[in-house]
C-alpha cells in the first residue's frame, strides 16, 4: 500500500472508543457486571470492571476498548469476529476448522491450529474464562458490552493473557418488570437467523431471562461435482444457542446470579482455494536474490492433474470453487455448555465475589485436509477425530477501602482444572501412495514419460531403467522403497488420542494507593503454580512405514552411498511415515508432565489533575502456560521408530511478556480521547507453524552472541545458529502508538474513529528455544521481520445517525463502520506467497425504527464493496516443497534450484447482505 495512501487514510481516520454512552439505561447489576453507562453519572460517562471495580473509562489507567450492545448491533456482530471493526488492535480470524478462531492484539496472538497451545488472548464470557478463544466464535446471544483490554493482564485475569483479552458481559434479568424481543433476519446466501429473548421479575427477588438464537445460511464456498455424499457446499451455518438465567437478589447486599447456555452447532467447515500453483526457478545460480517461475507447469499439479485434479480456483481463488475427494466432508457437530453461578455480597466494608464454573465443549474435526479432489490426505467422520475440553474453575475475591479511601484494595485465588482429549484419524487417502511415488519421480525429472501412476512406484519403464541408472548399486533397495511407498494407501491413525490435564492454582492482589486527590499508584501481583500431565495412545494400521525404516535407513545413513542418493532415501522414509504416522506407535504410551510458577503483575503511576484528564505510566508482566504439542509430528524424526522417552518433545515453555506503557485521556461534553504508546518483549514467544508436512513448535527467543555469528539463524542448516544459555534473551517485540477518539456532536450523531501503529516483529539472531536451540531452518525468514497477521496500521471509523422523523416518535438509523489494514504476511513462516495486500472493510446498515424502538426494520451489508483477501495462507499438505524465499536466499549453489510447493488459503467472507425486523416489548 502506497504511502500516499496511508497517509490520506490516516489522515481521514486519524484517530476508538467504540462505545460512546447511549440513552438507553441498563438494569440493576452487581459491581463485577456494571453496565455501560453509570445511572448516577452524565450519559457521556462509561463505566468498566476492567480493574475488578466499577470506575469511569477515562479514570482506568489501562488501554481499554469499550463496545456496547447498540454498536455491536448495528455493525452486526454475532461472534468476537465482528470486534475488527472497532477495535484496530485486535484482529481475529478463523483457519481449518470453527473451533480454531485466534485473536491477536497489537500484533500478537496464538498461531495454529493445534489446541494444546494455549490463546494469548483470553476470552471472558460473564466472568468465566474460556478454554481457547476460538469458543468465543459462537453465538453470544444479547450483549451489553464488550471490554477489550489491550497489554498483558497477567494480575486479574491470570494465566493465557499474556497479550491481552476480550471480556463479553451480556445483559442480565430485569428485577422490574417484563421485556423482551423477537428478530427476524433473512439475507443473500439463503441466510436465515431467528432470535429472541424474554426477561422479567418472577418474584419480588427473583428475576429471570432466557435468549435464544438460531441460523442457518448456504455455504461460501461451492464444491465442484461432489459426489459419494459430499456436501455441495462449504463454510455454511447452521446453529442453535440458548442461554438461561436466575438473578436472586433478597437484599442490597446479596446478589446471586446463576447462568446457564448449551450451544449446538452442525457445520461444513473449512474449504480453501490454491492460490499459488507455480514453480519457481534460480535462472541464474551463483547469483543471489533472483528467481522465475517455471515456463512449464509445476511438476507437482502435472502430478496431480495425472491422478484427476481439477485445480478449479486455480488462477482465480475468489470464484470460491473448491474441489473435494469424492465421499469426504467438512461437516462436523459442535457443542458447546456450561453453568456458572457468581455471588455478590457486601459485607459494608468488603465485598466478596465468587464466581463457580463448569464448561464443556466438544467439536469434531473431520476434512478433506488434501483440500482437492485427489483422495491424498483425510479424516473421516466415523466419530474418531475430535477436540474436547472438560473444565472447572474456581474465583474468589474480596474488596474494600481503607485509611479514609487511601487505599482501594483487592485480593483473591483462583483454581482451574482442565481436561484436555484430542483425537485424531488423520490417514493417507486411496491415491497417496501414487502420488507421493510420482511426487518423488519429479525429483530425479519432471518429464513426465518416467512417471506412471497406475505403476508400481509411479514408474514407467523408462521411468524404471532411470532410476537404476542413477542410483547404481543402491537402485534395487530404491526400487523396493518406491514401490513399496505407492502402496501406502488407507492407512494412518484409527484412532490417536491425546491427553492432557492441566491444574492451576493462583493467588492475586490489586491495590490503588490513592497518595493525593489527583495522583495513585497501583501495584498488583498473582503467583501461579501450574502442573500438567501428558499423556498419548495409539492405533496405527501403517505397516509400510517401519519396514521403510529398517530397510532404508542403514543406507542412508551410509556415508559411502552419494550424499544425492541418502537424501533420496530419506525422501522415501519421510513420505512412506509422514508425522510418525506408523503401526509401531501401537506398542508405545508416551506420558510426560511438568510444574510450573510464575509470578506475574503490574505497577502504574497515573495523574488526574482534573476529572476530565488523566496521564499514566505503567509496567506490566504477563505470561501464557506452557503445555503439550498434541501431534505425532513432534515426537521426532520420521526416519526412525520412535519411543516412549520422546514425550518429553511434545513440552513447550510458557511464554513471558513485559509490557511498559504510557498513556493519556481527555474527555469533555461530548467527546472522549486516548493515547497510549506501548513496548513489550517476549521471552520464549510460542510459534506454531505448520511447514507442509508436520507442525513445529518453538519457543522464539533472541541471543546476544549467536553461534556463528550473525545470520547463523537465516541460513538453510539445522545444527548452526545455536546459544549460550546466559546469552538468550526476548526474541519479540511489540511498539506502537494507539488512538481513540469518540465525538458526539448532536444527540443523534455519534462518531468513533481509531488508529493502531504496531510494529510487531521477531529480533535479529532468533533461536528456537530458551536452552540455545537452533532456530528451525524452515522459518530462516522470520529473524529481523514482522510477525504474521500483524499489520503495522490499522485505521477504523464508525458512525451513526438517527434522525427523528417529524413529530411521530419515528426514528431513521444511517450506520457505516470501517476497517482499514495495512499490508501483512498472513503466514507464520512469513513466505512471500502468503503476504496479504492492505484492504479497506466496510459495513452499513440503514433503518426505520419505531418510538422507543419498540419495532425496527433494517436493511444492511457486511464486506459492503465485496472485499476479497485472505485470513490464512499456508503450505497445501504434502503438496511439493519450498518457497520461492528458498531459491532466492539460497539458490542452485545451496540445493534449492527450485520450489514446487503449492499454497492454498482460508478465505475472509464475500459481501453478504439482508434485512432484519425487530420487535421489543
Amino acid at each position: 500500500m502506497s504511502k500516499a495512501f496511508w497517509m490520506l487514510s490516516v489522515g481521514a481516520f486519524a484517530l476508538s472508543t467504540p462505545a460512546y454512552a447511549q440513552d438507553e439505561q441498563p438494569t440493576t447489576e452487581s459491581p463485577v457486571e456494571a453496565g455501560a453507562v453509570d445511572q448516577g453519572q452524565s450519559e457521556d460517562v462509561v463505566i468498566v470492571t476492567a480493574q475488578g471495580r466499577q470506575q469511569a473509562l477515562q479514570d482506568v489507567p489501562i488501554a481499554v476498548n469499550v463496545v456496547n450492545g447498540e454498536a455491536l448491533q448495528n455493525s452486526g456482530a454475532t461472534d468476537i469476529r465482528a470486534l475488527n471493526q472497532l477495535a484496530p488492535s485486535l484482529l481475529v480470524s478463523s483457519t481449518g476448522s470453527e473451533a480454531n478462531g485466534s485473536a491477536r492484539i497489537r500484533g500478537i496472538g496464538t498461531v495454529g491450529d493445534n489446541p494444546g497451545l494455549e490463546s494469548s488472548v483470553a476470552v471472558f464470557i460473564d466472568g468465566v474464562y474460556r478454554s481457547r478463544s476460538g469458543i468465543g466464535l459462537n453465538e453470544l446471544g444479547e450483549i451489553e458490552r464488550v471490554e477489550v483490554l489491550r497489554g498483558p493482564q497477567g494480575t486479574l485475569f491470570g494465566r493465557n493473557a499474556s497479550a491481552g483479552l476480550i471480556h463479553i458481559i451480556s445483559r442480565r434479568p430485569n428485577m422490574s418488570e417484563v421485556e423482551g424481543f423477537a428478530e427476524l433476519t433473512y439475507g443473500n446466501y439463503d441466510h436465515m437467523r431467528v432470535a429472541g429473548a424474554i426477561s422479567g421479575p418472577l418474584t419480588e427477588t427473583i428475576g429471570a431471562r432466557l435468549d435464544a438464537v438460531y441460523v442457518r445460511r448456504d455455504g461460501f464456498y461451492t464444491v465442484v461435482q461432489p459426489t459419494g455424499g459430499t456436501e455441495p457446499d462449504v463454510n455454511d451455518r447452521n446453529r442453535l444457542f440458548t442461554r438461561a438465567q436466575l438473578l436472586f437478589e433478597p437484599n442490597d447486599a446479596l446478589s446471586i446470579r446463576l447462568i446457564g447456555d448449551y450451544t449446538w452447532r452442525e457445520e461444513s467447515c473449512c474449504g480453501a482455494v490454491f492460490i499459488e500453483t507455480r514453480e519457481t526457478l534460480d535462472p541464474t545460480p551463483g547469483v543471489p536474490g533472483d528467481f522465475a517461475f517455471s515456463p512449464t507447469e509445476n511438476r507437482i499439479v502435472s502430478v496431480l492433474r495425472s491422478l484427476g485434479a481439477r485445480f478449479s480456483s486455480q488462477n482465480d481463488p475468489y470464484n470460491r470453487l473448491i474441489d473435494v475427494s469424492p465421499g469426504r466432508t467438512y461437516l462436523n457437530e459442535t457443542t458447546d455448555y456450561g453453568v456458572s453461578m457468581q455471588v455478590d455480597y457486601d459485607f459494608g466494608n468488603v465485598n466478596l465475589t465468587s464466581i463457580t464454573a463448569y464448561r464443556g465443549y466438544k467439536s469434531g474435526g473431520a476434512g478433506d485436509i488434501d483440500y482437492n479432489n485427489v483422495d491424498i490426505l483425510f479424516r473421516a467422520a466415523d466419530g474418531n477425530v475430535f477436540r474436547e475440553f472438560n473444565t472447572f474453575t474456581q474465583e474468589l475475591r474480596f474488596n474494600g477501602t481503607a485509611f479514609d479511601g487511601m487505599l482501594d484494595w483487592l485480593v483473591g485465588g483462583y483454581f482451574a482444572q482442565e481436561d484436555l482429549t484430542v483425537v485424531d484419524n488423520t490417514m493417507f487417502g486411496s491415491q497417496y501412495g501414487a502420488f507421493a511415488a510420482c511426487r518423488l519421480v519429479t525429483n530425479i525429472s519432471p518429464v513426465a514419460a518416467l512417471r506412471n501412476p497406475a505403476a508400481p512406484g509411479c514408474l514407467s519403464a523408462a521411468g524404471r531403467a532411470t532410476v537404476t541408472g542413477a542410483f547404481g548399486a543402491v537402485a534395487p533397495a530404491v526400487l523396493a522403497g518406491l514401490d513399496r511407498l505407492s502402496t501406502v494407501n488407507n492407512v494412518g491413525d484409527i484412532r490417536a488420542e491425546y491427553l492432557q490435564e492441566s491444574q492451576n492454582y493462583a493467588v492475586f492482589t490489586h491495590n490503588i494507593f490513592n497518595i493525593t486527590d489527583q495522583l495513585a499508584l497501583t501495584l498488583g501481583a498473582r503467583y501461579t503454580w501450574e502442573n500438567k500431565d501428558f499423556e498419548g495412545h495409539f492405533n496405527n494400521n501403517n505397516t509400510i512405514c517401519p519396514v521403510q525404516q529398517a530397510s532404508l535407513m542403514p543406507l542412508a545413513a551410509n556415508p559411502a552411498v552419494p550424499a544425492s542418493a541418502r537424501a533420496f532415501i530419506g525422501g522415501i522414509v519421510t513420505l512412506s511415515c509422514v508425522g510418525n504416522s506408523s503401526s509401531s506407535l501401537n506398542a508405545l504410551n508416551p506420558t510426560d508432565s511438568f510444574d510450573d510458577g510464575e509470578l506475574s503483575g503490574t505497577a502504574v503511576l497515573s495523574f488526574q489533575p482534573n476529572p476530565n484528564t488523566l496521564v499514566y505510566a505503567s509496567y506490566s508482566r504477563g505470561f501464557k502456560a506452557g503445555g503439550y504439542n498434541l501431534d505425532r509430528s513432534d515426537l521426532g524424526s520420521a526416519l526412525s521408530p520412535r519411543s516412549n522417552a520422546d514425550a518429553a518433545n511434545l513440552r513447550f515453555a510458557a511464554e513471558i511478556n513485559d509490557a511498559y506503557e504510557v498513556g493519556f485521556k481527555l474527555s469533555g461534553r461530548n467527546f472522549q480521547f486516548a493515547a497510549a504508546a506501548f513496548h513489550q518483549r517476549f521471552r520464549d514467544f510460542q510459534l506454531n507453524t505448520f511447514n507442509g508436512t508436520v507442525f513445529i513448535v518453538q519457543n522464539i527467543n533472541g541471543c546476544n552472541d549467536l553461534i556463528g555469528g550473525n545470520g547463523a539463524d537465516s541460513d538453510p542448516s539445522a545444527t548452526t545458529g545455536g546459544c549460550a544459555v546466559d546469552d538468550v534473551t526476548y526474541g519479540v517485540t511489540s511498539t506502537g502508538i494507539e488512538l481513540e477518539f469518540s465525538m458526539r456532536p448532536h444527540p443523534d450523531l455519534a462518531i468513533n474513529l481509531g488508529y493502531t501503529l504496531a510494529d510487531t516483529k521477531y529480533r535479529s539472531n532468533l533461536i528456537g528455544s530458551s536452552t540455545g536451540e537452533p532456530l528451525d531452518p524452515f522459518l530462516f525468514l522470520l529473524p529481523g521481520d514482522n510477525l504474521s497477521n500483524a499489520p503495522m496500521h490499522v485505521a477504523t471509523a464508525s458512525v451513526s445517525w438517527t434522525p427523528p422523523i417529524g413529530n411521530s416518535g419515528m426514528s431513521g438509523l444511517f450506520y457505516l463502520d470501517g476497517r482499514l489494514t495495512d499490508d501483512f504476511n498472513t503466514g507464520s513462516d512469513l513466505f512471500p506467497e502468503k503476504e496479504q495486500n492492505g484492504f479497506l472493510v466496510v459495513n452499513g446498515r440503514i433503518g426505520l425504527r419505531g418510538p422507543d424502538q419498540r419495532w425496527s426494520l433494517e436493511v444492511w451489508a457486511q464486506n459492503l464493496f465485496d472485499e476479497e483477501y485472505t485470513q490464512v495462507a499456508f503450505n497445501t499438505p504434502v503438496q511439493g516443497a519450498n518457497s520461492r524465499a528458498h531459491v532466492t536466499n539460497f539458490g542452485a549453489t545451496q540445493g534449492f534450484g527450485n520450489a514446487t510447493q503449492l499454497f492454498s488459503a482460508f478465505l475472509a467472507e464475500p459481501r453478504t447482505y439482508g434485512i432484519t425486523g425487530r420487535f421489543r416489548f
